[in-house]
C-alpha cells in the first residue's frame, strides 16, 4: 500500500509543478528565462476585439479557368496524334460546366473520344453532336477541385494576414465555397480586406550567386546597424523593401534580396537565409498548372510541379540557360525553396526535392510548399459576403463579466463543499483549484485561443467536477453507515462511485467530440475546452482528492475525518 501511495503522490507533484510552470507565463514575463515554457493562452475575437469576415470563393470561376487550361494542354496533345481541335469552350450555365470541343470531321471526333477515355479521366462524355463532343468533369474530380481551391484560398488568405502580425488568426472553411476569416486586435478593417483580396504572387527567380553569402550577411547586418533596424521590428515587406534599398550600390545590376525561411524557426523575424536573385522572374505563377506532394524513387516526399503549354516552354528554355545554377520558387517575395537545376526539363513537369531530413518534417514541408504553389497559380476571386467588427472595449466587458461569474460560482462552490462534506470538502476544493490551473495549463501548452464559449466550458466542468466529488463522498457516507471504518469506506466509495462518474463524463466527451467535427470557430472552442475539462475534473476527482485522503489516514494516521 505504501509503496502505491508513494508513486501516487509522486504523480501529482508532479502533474502540480507541471501545471504550475505552464500557467505561469499568462501572469508573468518569462522569455528571459531560456528553459522556461513560453506559451501562453491567447484571447480570441469576442474578448479583446477584432474583425470577422466571411468570404465567398468564386468557385465556378475556378473552374472555368482550370477547364480552359486543360482544353489548351489537350489540343497541344491530340495535334502530336494528329487530331485537330477546331474550337473549343468552356462556359459555367446556371448550374453546372459547359465543356465543348468541335473537330474537324466525325472521324477525327471518335479518335479523340478514345484518346479522353484512355488519358483524360477527369472528362466524361456527356453528347456528341457531328463533330462537337460535350464533355463534363467527373464528380470526384470535380469535388477533389473544390476542395483544393478551397485550400489554396485559405492559404493565400493566411499568407495575407501574416502581414497584421496577428497572434491567434482564425481562418477556417465553412462548407465548400466560402471562409471565415476572424482577426482578434485587428482595428483596420479596410487594410484587413484590402490584404485578404490581394492576389499571391508567385514567381521563379534564378538565383546569383555571384555575390558570397557570407559577405552579403555582412552586408545586412552592417545595414540594420546603420538603419537601427531588425527584421523583427519591421513587416516582412517592409523590411525586404528597406534592405534592398540600402544594398542597392553593392549589388549586382538588376537583382535583389529575397529570404528563406531558417529550418527551426516559427516565422522569418526569428531566423531567414539572404539570397540575391536576378531582378526579373523567369517565370511567373500564371504559367504554373498545377503542384502536388509527391514520392520519389526512395519514398521521400517532393513537390511536383506542372505548366502550361507556354509556361512549359519557358520553363525548359530557363532550365537549359541556367543548367547549374539554384532557381528560387518565390511566394509573396518569400522564398519557399531554391533548387539547383541539374539538366533541361521539358515536358513541363518538374519537382523540387527536399533532402532526407525527418519524414514528417519533410512531409508537411512538402505539403506547405505545394499548396502554396496552388495558391499562387490557381487563384480564386474572394467576394466579401458578412463583415462584423468587435470592439476591444465590448470584448474586455465579456472578460469582466465571464471573470465575475466564475469567481462568484467558484466560491460558492468551495463553501457549499466545505459546509456540507466538512474535512472531505476541503479536499475537494483543493481539488477544484487544481482544476483549474490544470485547465490553464494544457491550454497554454497548446497555445490555444480562448473564446467566451471557451470560457463557458471551464464553468461548465469546474461545475462538473464537484458533481463527481458529490458522488464520491455520498458513496463514503453509506459505507460509513454500514459500520465501516474511514478507510474501508473511502475505498468502497471511490469504486462503487467510479462506474457512475465514467459513464456520465464518456457520454459528455461524445457529445463534445461531435461538436468539434461538425461545428466550427467558436462551437469548436467550447468542444475542446469542455473536453479538457472533463478529462481534469475525472483526474482531480478521482485521483488526485483520494490521494491527499490517504495521506491523511495512512501517512498522517488521521482515522476520524470529519464528512
Amino acid at each position: 500500500m505504501n509503496k502505491t501511495l508513494n508513486w501516487k503522490i509522486f504523480t501529482v507533484l508532479a502533474v502540480t509543478v507541471w501545471a504550475v510552470l505552464y500557467i505561469l507565463p499568462n501572469f508573468m514575463d518569462v522569455s528571459n528565462l531560456k528553459y522556461f515554457p513560453g506559451k501562453k493562452v491567447n484571447y480570441g475575437l469576442d474578448i479583446q476585439g477584432g474583425i470577422h469576415l466571411v468570404m465567398g470563393v468564386d468557385l465556378p470561376g475556378v473552374i472555368t479557368e482550370t477547364a480552359k487550361r486543360n482544353l489548351i494542354t489537350i489540343g497541344e496533345d491530340l495535334k502530336t496524334k494528329g487530331i485537330n481541335v477546331k474550337n473549343s469552350s468552356a462556359e459555367f450555365g446556371k448550374t453546372a460546366l459547359n465543356i465543348t470541343v468541335e473537330f474537324d470531321n466525325e472521324e477525327q471526333l471518335k479518335s479523340a473520344q478514345a484518346v479522353f477515355e484512355k488519358d483524360y479521366t477527369q472528362f466524361l462524355v456527356d453528347s456528341v453532336e457531328g463533330s462537337i463532343l460535350k464533355l463534363r468533369y467527373n464528380d470526384v474530380y470535380l469535388a477533389d477541385l473544390k476542395k483544393r481551391t478551397l485550400e489554396q484560398s485559405i492559404e493565400t488568405i493566411r499568407n495575407r494576414v501574416d502581414e497584421f502580425g496577428v497572434a491567434e488568426p482564425s481562418i477556417t472553411a465553412q462548407g465548400e465555397d466560402r471562409i471565415l476569416v476572424q482577426l482578434p486586435g485587428i482595428g483596420d478593417a479596410n487594410q484587413a480586406k484590402d490584404l485578404i483580396n490581394r492576389t499571391a504572387r508567385l514567381e521563379f527567380f534564378i538565383v546569383d550567386e555571384a555575390v558570397d553569402r557570407a559577405q552579403l550577411q555582412g552586408w545586412i547586418d552592417e545595414a540594420e546597424k546603420n538603419g537601427n533596424y531588425k527584421s523583427d521590428t519591421l513587416k516582412y515587406s517592409e523590411y525586404v523593401k528597406r534592405i534592398n534599398q540600402d544594398l542597392k550600390a553593392k549589388l549586382p545590376k538588376d537583382s535583389k534580396v529575397l529570404f528563406e525561411k531558417a529550418k527551426n524557426a516559427e516565422d522569418m523575424s526569428q531566423g531567414n537565409i539572404p539570397y540575391v536573385v536576378v531582378g526579373t522572374a523567369a517565370i511567373t505563377g500564371d504559367d504554373l498548372q498545377n503542384a502536388m506532394t509527391s514520392f520519389d524513387e526512395m519514398n521521400r516526399p517532393e513537390v511536383s510541379m506542372n505548366f502550361n503549354p507556354v509556361g512549359a516552354k519557358k520553363f525548359a528554355d530557363v532550365t537549359e540557360k541556367s543548367v547549374g545554377k539554384l532557381m528560387a520558387v518565390v511566394l509573396d517575395d518569400v522564398i519557399y525553396a531554391a533548387p539547383s537545376i541539374r539538366e533541361r526539363i521539358g515536358g513541363g513537369n518538374a519537382r523540387i526535392t527536399l533532402g532526407g531530413r525527418n519524414y514528417d518534417q519533410t512531409m508537411n514541408e512538402a505539403n506547405m510548399i505545394s499548396m502554396a504553389l496552388r495558391a499562387g497559380a490557381l487563384p480564386a476571386k474572394l467576394e466579401q459576403l458578412e463583415e462584423r467588427s468587435v470592439g476591444p472595449s465590448l470584448g474586455q466587458d465579456s472578460i469582466d463579466k465571464a471573470e465575475k461569474a466564475i469567481i462568484i460560482g467558484t466560491v460558492l462552490l468551495l463553501l457549499f463543499m466545505a459546509v456540507w462534506y466538512k474535512s472531505f470538502g476541503i479536499l475537494a476544493d483543493i481539488g477544484l483549484v487544481l482544476n483549474g490551473v490544470l485547465i490553464l495549463a494544457i491550454l497554454s501548452s497548446f497555445n490555444a485561443t480562448l473564446t467566451l464559449p471557451g470560457v463557458a466550458g471551464i464553468a461548465l466542468t469546474l461545475g462538473m467536477a464537484v458533481d463527481a466529488n458529490v458522488i464520491i463522498y455520498e458513496r463514503i457516507k453509506e459505507e460509513l453507515q454500514k459500520g465501516l471504518t474511514i478507510d474501508l469506506a473511502l475505498k468502497e466509495g471511490y469504486n462503487k462511485a467510479l462506474s457512475a462518474i465514467l459513464d456520465s463524463n464518456i457520454t459528455t466527451i461524445a457529445t463534445a467530440i461531435i461538436l468539434i467535427y461538425f461545428g466550427t470557430g467558436a462551437v469548436r472552442g467550447f468542444g475542446v475546452t469542455l473536453i479538457i475539462g472533463i478529462l481534469t475534473s475525472m483526474f482531480s476527482a478521482i485521483f488526485f482528492t483520494r490521494t491527499l485522503a490517504e495521506v491523511m489516514i495512512y501517512k498522517l494516521k488521521i482515522k476520524k475525518l470529519a464528512i
